[in-house]
């Protein structure tokens, strides 16, 4: 009997089905901030110099003449949108050509195959824990979009395991992210947060990690509980219709191998890998490093799997064709992030949110402040930016609160962190959902649920912190 038959779909399920198409919910938010730069007074704080970066001076904020976003500008800004966020849209195609030459050799889906072969199916669980776990600790590890290579990888895995492309971005964007978001030594914002406090560098680990492991440990449970709901009912897959081409297991699991030329390719893979993080660590190479070591590699795998020029060719135009989408949504969505220095808006929305914390308890100010920060993520997505903008006003309003700066690093921390998950300004998202060919409005639907758990086990480390004095 059909459990299913008569069930009704819960209220946030029924709001969640009507997310509307990734392009008309970017196409909202910058018409709706467009729109702010007529209501908020353009404003701004003093900045200091900091490591090579610019703080913002506490106390200095004051308004400027207002510069609303015109009809013009608003479109003039998704060229410069673009522009911006010109190195994370190329890294974008840099990984999928790299990716496509790898799946060309059959090296990606022999190795997945000959993993499963040797595991046992039976063990489906188990894998959808381990990797998730994986892709974890590369976010806390490694970094965000130094991963991005990673990602297809997942997705060869979660068809493989009778999964979906939305596992597959569970699996690995939501574990990376979350992994790097909550990571105890995130320099980006922990780091940056530190410094600007003169804590000890990722001090309070301790919390930290066991709030990250926590965190891990539900995404886990939440992959294993989607995996098993569309294994019962196809129908409830989010995935429906997603394009699988060149991801999917082509033969049974019992005919796969890994050849010679499989190894030497894979070992290609690793090699620029380790070449990749150990450019980031000692020469702090960022994307157009990643992108020219990715071309390499593909370059390299297509000359030992003894591909002709045309056959590279034509791989190249055929991995551009597949990530277009994704990488015109990184494009589009940067424009919000234009807008915002255009409009002089961003310092006002900070300022005005502090100015709320000021009259709450000690406990609501912690959470409030969480809030506040996952508000401003959305305005000003990179972490260490938002460190720059907000932590020199916010750790001085916590200690006039009454909130240690650890709690309110940790605020910080938890409120950009967890709201990464659901932000379509984070261009590093956006790539990434791309490179498991997954809409932003599928991920919604998909992960907002487990951002409401996310944020109930945050809060609760955070209340924890204010009690014991963090």
């Amino acid at each position: 009997m059909d459990k299913t038959k008569g069930e009704k779909p819960s209220n946030l399920n029924k709001l969640l089905s009507r997310t509307p198409h990734a392009i008309t919910m970017l196409f909202g938010i910058i018409v709706f901030v467009s729109v702010l730069t007529y209501i908020l007074p353009a404003g701004t704080y003093d900045r200091v110099p900091l490591n090579g970066r610019d703080v913002v001076v506490p106390d200095s904020y004051s308004t400027i003449a207002s510069t609303p976003i015109s009809f013009l500008d608003l479109f003039k800004a998704i060229p410069l949108g673009f522009k911006a966020a010109s190195d994370i849209i190329f890294v974008v195609f840099a990984g999928a050509i790299m990716f496509a030459f790898m799946e060309k050799s059959k090296a990606v889906e022999n190795s997945v195959g000959t993993l499963l072969k040797h595991m046992g199916l039976q063990r489906k669980h188990l894998l959808i824990v381990i990797f998730t776990f994986v892709y974890g600790f590369l976010g806390i590890a490694v970094g965000y979009e130094n991963n991005i290579a990673m990602v297809p990888i997942a997705a060869v895995l979660s068809l493989a395991l009778g999964g979906d492309l939305i596992l597959a971005a569970g699996i690995s964007v939501g574990a990376m992210t979350i992994g790097f978001g909550l990571s105890p030594i995130n320099p980006y914002t922990v780091g940056m947060g530190h410094k600007i406090a003169e804590l000890p560098m990722f001090s309070g680990y301790g919390l930290r990690s066991v709030l990250c492991l926590i965190a891990l440990s539900a995404m886990a449970f939440y992959n294993i509980r989607y995996f098993k709901k569309i294994t019962a009912f196809p129908e409830k897959s989010l995935g429906k219709g997603l394009d699988e081409e060149g991801i999917s297991l082509s033969k049974p699991i019992q005919e796969y191998s890994v050849s010679p030329n499989n190894w030497m390719v894979i070992s290609i893979f690793l090699i620029g890998l380790t070449v990749i993080l150990y450019g980031v660590f000692n020469f702090n190479w960022y994307l157009t490093e990643l992108s020219a070591i990715f071309l390499i590699i593909a370059l390299i795998c297509g000359l030992v799997s003894k591909m002709g020029a045309t056959t590279m060719s034509k791989t190249v135009l055929k991995a551009v064709s597949m990530a277009a989408p994704g990488a015109f949504m990184v494009g589009f969505a940067t424009t919000i992030k234009v807008l915002m220095e255009m409009g002089n808006i961003g310092d006002t929305i900070s300022y005005n949110l502090a100015l709320m914390l000021k009259d709450m308890s000690l406990y609501g100010s912690a959470i409030s402040m969480s809030i506040s920060q996952s508000v401003i993520n959305f305005f000003i997505p990179s972490g260490s930016g938002q460190a720059l903008a907000t932590l020199p006003v916010m750790i001085p309003l916590g200690e006039t609160l009454g909130l240690t700066r650890q709690t309110s690093i940790l605020a910080f921390q938890i409120g950009d962190g967890i709201s990464n998950l659901i932000n379509p300004t984070l261009g590093g998202l956006v790539a990434m959902l791309a490179m498991c060919r997954v809409p932003l409005d599928r991920w919604i639907r998909f992960i907002f649920p487990m951002v409401m758990l996310l944020l109930a086990l945050a809060f609760t480390a955070l209340i924890v912190a204010v009690a014991t004095g963090y």
